[in-house]
């Protein structure tokens, strides 16, 4: 025990733990709005975003969880992330109004990887379980409405609404999303915070000396091209 102990504080205080700041997106100018008020995104003369869109190369999911050793009173962030993604979305346009239609996406949370991999070891067998629940799953269930001046260069800001699995367990949820658009790219950034129990989950420890505590947040970088 004083062994384990001893290494963990070596990996975790003489190491520290290396986070990445969550996602996000950069432009000069933004607009907000919600997906079902009756401002929507006109589409900018010339263009236009109608059709399928798959996931493109950049594209990254994962998880960030609240990570503190027993005996010090510090917590830190535990990232995740992996590339390893499959999925498309499906937009329309009507009177030059755009909306989200249809929306699928997995994820291989089997492949994700942090700044250790005695925690990505462990992730397989407690937590998400990722050997026996490899693949995370998002199927939009409710039409979402671009808020206005959707334009190339602009960051917009509405909710979706979906069926999340995850962990085996399948749920609803709504969450905000920030898009930026453009003739050949849309980028999405969003992330879903809940208790670990919601999808069946237990919050992971490590012999008692690592604890995580007791909400988790699924997050997501999404690069979409035209399919």
């Amino acid at each position: 025990m004083v062994i384990v102990g001893g290494f963990l504080v070596v990996y975790f205080v003489i190491f520290p733990t290396s986070s990445p700041k969550p996602f996000s997106l950069s432009s000069t100018s933004s607009s907000a709005g919600s997906a079902s008020g009756a401002s929507s995104a006109q589409v900018t003369a010339g263009t236009s975003f109608a059709g399928s869109w798959a996931i493109a190369s950049g594209s990254e999911a994962g998880y960030r969880v609240r990570e503190k050793l027993a005996f010090l009173p510090a917590e830190s962030d535990a990232v995740g992330r992996t590339s390893q993604m499959t999925g498309n979305a499906t937009f329309t346009e009507s009177h030059d109004i755009v909306t989200i239609t249809a929306a699928s996406f997995n994820v291989n949370v089997s492949t994700l990887k942090s700044d250790r991999s005695m925690r990505d070891e462990k992730i397989h067998e407690i937590g998400l379980e990722s050997s026996r629940y490899p693949s995370a799953t998002f199927v939009l269930s409710t039409p979402a409405a671009l808020p206005a001046a959707a334009v190339t260069g602009k960051i917009v800001h509405l909710h979706v609404t979906g069926v999340f699995n995850i962990h085996g367990t399948a749920k609803t949820e709504t969450l905000p999303l920030e898009m930026n658009l453009s003739d050949t790219t849309v980028e999405a950034v969003g992330s879903l915070t809940f208790p670990w129990g919601e999808f069946n989950m237990t919050a992971p420890s490590i012999g008692g000396f690592v604890n995580v505590t007791g909400q988790a947040t699924m997050e997501f970088d999404l690069h979409l091209q035209r399919s």
